[in-house]
């Protein structure tokens, strides 16, 4: 028998940012003694950031998927992840699929738009809803 917490799937997004550091021979300068040195100033390295949803359960990461630059995550968008999913619950087996899954997101409008909540009955995803904020429950 598969415990609640086995069937459980949890998903969140969240901002990666990556950066482009300045190599060593990039940062070499050419100065004589005497001459003053240049002046630099401080440069950001940041050089973008994209959005990664991630899904897992507890025996590790399920699927990431990376937003394509310029693209917004929408009901279509999210609930073609959705079924990405499920095919790599079928395909990686765990008896998950069969015994029903407990799944477990944020409440992003993608994530409670109506297509969104069509898509999760379709595929048979019992999903539990997000608590809202609570200031007097928050460490």
């Amino acid at each position: 028998m598969i415990s609640c917490r086995a069937r459980l799937v949890n998903m969140n997004e969240t901002w990666l940012y990556h950066y482009d550091p300045e190599t060593k021979q990039q940062s070499m300068e050419r100065w004589h003694i005497v001459s003053p040195r240049p002046k630099t100033f401080r440069v950001q390295k940041f050089a973008g950031k994209f959005l990664a949803s991630i899904f897992w359960d507890q025996d590790g990461i399920l699927l990431i998927n990376y937003l394509p630059k310029g693209q917004t995550i929408n009901a279509e968008f999210y609930s073609s992840l959705l079924m990405q999913l499920k095919d790599i619950l079928k395909e990686k087996g765990r008896g998950k699929f069969t015994k029903g899954v407990l799944f477990f997101h944020d409440n992003a409008p993608a994530h409670r738009a109506l297509a969104t909540e069509k898509k999760l009955d379709y595929l048979g995803l019992q999903c539990f809803d997000h608590p809202p904020y609570s200031p007097d429950l928050a460490p």
